[in-house]
């Protein structure tokens, strides 16, 4: 079997523009790297507009306390569902000021195979915001069409079963089929299977920024 390749990043930013979609996307390696290094945590809407999701934040906060997120790491952004397109610019000065304030490696943002206006949008802006910067992208089984990893990290049965329990705090979401365990572990394992590894959580590469360095 190759060896892996060893990547690291000191302060790792995940982006989502609603609650629930950074864990659907990455919950398996964010519990597989908390606590290792820094994380941030941040959704640009908390989806409070429609009176029957008014448990969804505090869901969203005990999901990612499951997978070792603290509360302090995770932030709520004040724009309103479906309406990121005519935000774009707010959006950008807003990832622009979290650019300047945090300084992230690595950056993930929902994959550009995402059709849902909210995701694309996030994508676009994080891309300009970010310059210079490693982003890679998620993928939310739900609004995705023609997602293909081809960025696979390696995760384990320890990871896998963190991001199924956060994922059960979303009662809210209980009758939706993407929420469906199920569904959930055989995404990581045909991810694993594209790896040849047991479990991986699968994205694309958006932009790599890197240096090449040779062994003595």
């Amino acid at each position: 079997m190759n060896h892996d390749m060893t990547f690291f990043g000191r302060k790792i930013l995940f982006i989502g523009a609603h609650p629930d979609d950074i864990e659907l996307g990455c919950g398996a390696l964010i519990a597989h790297i908390a606590g290792k290094t820094d994380l941030l945590c941040v959704t640009l809407s908390d989806n409070q507009k429609n009176p029957l999701l008014t448990q969804l934040v505090d869901e969203h906060y005990r999901s990612m306390e499951t997978l070792g997120v603290p509360r302090d790491h995770v932030v709520l952004g004040p724009f309103e569902t479906r309406r990121f397109p005519q935000a774009r610019q707010e959006i950008l000065e807003y990832f622009i000021q979290l650019n300047h304030s945090y300084h992230p490696e690595i950056v993930l943002v929902h994959t550009k195979a995402d059709i849902h206006q909210d995701h694309g949008t996030i994508t676009e802006e994080a891309l300009r915001a970010f310059r210079g910067t490693t982003v890679l992208g998620f993928d939310v089984i739900r609004s995705s069409y023609g997602f293909f990893p081809s960025f696979l990290v390696e995760v384990s049965e320890e990871d896998v079963n963190k991001k199924v329990a956060a994922l059960s705090h979303y009662k809210t979401y209980s009758d939706k089929y993407y929420f469906n365990e199920a569904i959930t572990r055989a995404t990581l394992v045909r991810n694993g299977a594209l790896a040849e590894r047991q479990y991986a959580e699968g994205f694309d590469i958006l932009r790599i920024v890197g240096a090449f360095g040779c062994l003595a």
